[in-house]
């Protein structure tokens, strides 16, 4: 079903909206929050919560990419079920490694001043991807957005390992560079 009907039926309240998104994106969103989870059930209840917020969010929202929309709470779901269980690392450290290899270029918020300032910094570093190489950007996505581990990513772009590393390294610094330069951090 295409993805404009699907929202259509959310739109009606139909109950056939959570199982059309199911049949359609259902596998595209498990892979989301595995890549995260690192364990079926808590893959499997951060889709099923996915559904939930979609229905509630969808109206008003009308989401221009539905799989972007639905893989973004998916995204977020899981990496808060992540950081509430979780006190040491898990997926064999990938998802802590990842936050520690990016967080010299994010800083932390807490108030609302930084609150804004974070979105400001989304809006910066969706301009900084947007001008990198192709491999480059979506290397950097896999990474640090899906949560892929560096042996996904090198087997999917047929890169050593070695390779994705450095280029991922090459990018962080790229763009903390440009953050300083811009004055944003």
């Amino acid at each position: 079903m295409e993805d404009n009907k699907i929202i259509e039926l959310y739109f009606g309240r139909h109950e056939a909206a959570i199982t059309e998104t199911a049949d359609k994106y259902g596998k595209y969103l498990y892979s989301v929050a595995y890549n995260v989870l690192s364990d079926n059930e808590d893959s499997e209840e951060s889709v099923n919560d996915t559904y939930f917020t979609a229905w509630n969010v969808i109206p008003p929202e009308k989401p221009s990419i539905l799989s972007a929309f639905l893989a973004k709470i998916t995204r977020n779901i899981s990496l808060n079920k992540w950081r509430n269980k979780n006190t040491k690392k898990r997926g064999n450290g990938d998802i802590a490694l990842a936050f520690e290899e990016i967080e010299e270029c994010v800083p932390e918020n807490s108030s609302l001043y930084e609150t804004i300032e974070t979105k400001e910094l989304a809006a910066f570093i969706n301009e900084f991807l947007k001008k990198l190489p192709d491999s480059e950007r979506k290397i950097f996505i896999c990474r640090y957005w899906y949560m892929d581990s560096v042996d996904d990513i090198s087997e999917r772009f047929g890169f050593s390992k070695s390779k994705v590393k450095s280029m991922l390294y090459r990018t962080r610094k790229k763009l903390l560079s440009n953050l300083l330069k811009e004055g944003v951090l």
